[in-house]
């Protein structure tokens, strides 16, 4: 009897749960399918308002209008390029600063992990920082996208805690057959650590793509705007076109909608691509430090 209704609980338990995680699944991924239906629909029938999700009448105008200048193209190339060298100087100067910090050995170690803890806390504030990128000279240069966030502190301190995991025999093992310490690092430590790694890179890539802020701040040439800016300004220019929504408004006048949901949808589609790449060595590195052997 307690056997069945343990098993019945279960079933309960189950059905439960998993009607939870769909209903999740849902709130979440249907504004993405509304904005990818929006970009492909007509003005006329976003004009009739309600939630769309599958278009009576699929179009490219959107994606025509977005592409008939290279602006858009240039974008996503020059995020592209900020993302691939911001993320490789990322995980460099992150593993470069953490290995030497996960050797209690290091002399003033404790001072130095008080001054990155202290970092995470407080900031030098918005004109500080400006005026140090403008002394070093990066006013409109890609490097004032990368160099100013080239180490979290969080990903540091983590990225420390794991290295520490490494039995330091393999470390004395490698030393035995000649490496120095960069060779240790390369040759057995990051191998290694290509989970954490992995987890990092798509952490800083992501940043990396999505940051518009800093582009805006340092960034005096259109041309070199990332995608996100240009994002930015497609959206409130539509925002300004559209004004309010009437019964009386021309259908065409929808046309910016579905132009800023294209758009939206041009500037995450290859974020989104590099997710399944890293998918495998991302399900570990989330449980970095959880299990210790």
């Amino acid at each position: 009897m307690l056997a069945e209704d343990k098993h019945w609980s279960d079933r309960l338990f189950n059905t439960v749960n998993y009607s939870l995680l769909i209903l999740i699944a849902l709130i979440t991924i249907i504004p993405f399918v509304y904005i990818v239906s929006v970009s492909f629909a007509t003005p006329e029938e976003v004009a009739k308002g309600g939630l769309l999700l599958f278009p009576s009448k699929f179009t490219l105008g959107a994606y025509k209008y977005i592409f008939s200048t290279d602006t858009m193209i240039r974008s996503i190339l020059i995020s592209i390029y900020v993302t691939v060298l911001g993320t490789f100087i990322n995980l460099i100067l992150t593993s470069f600063t953490a290995y030497p910090l996960a050797k209690a050995t290091l002399r003033g170690r404790r001072t130095i992990l008080l001054m990155v803890l202290v970092t995470m806390l407080f900031s030098g504030g918005l004109i500080p920082t400006y005026f140090v990128v403008k002394a070093f000279g990066m006013i409109n240069t890609y490097w004032s996208l990368m160099i100013p966030t080239a180490i979290s502190a969080f990903n540091l301190i983590v990225l420390k805690n794991f290295f520490q995991q490494i039995p330091d025999s393999l470390e004395d093992s490698a030393k035995i057959d000649g490496c120095n310490d960069l060779g240790v690092l390369f040759r057995i430590v990051l191998p290694l650590s290509m989970p954490a790694m992995a987890t990092f890179g798509l952490f800083y890539a992501v940043g990396h793509w999505n940051s518009f802020f800093n582009a805006v701040m340092y960034m005096n040439d259109a041309e070199k705007f990332p995608v996100q800016v240009i994002l930015r300004q497609i959206v409130l220019l539509s925002q300004d076109q559209i004004g309010d929504t009437t019964s009386q408004q021309d259908p065409t006048d929808y046309l910016p909608q579905t132009i800023r949901m294209a758009s939206i949808v041009v500037a995450t589609v290859p974020i989104v691509l590099v997710y399944p790449f890293l998918q495998k060595h991302f399900a570990k590195g989330v449980l970095l430090g959880s299990v210790k052997g």
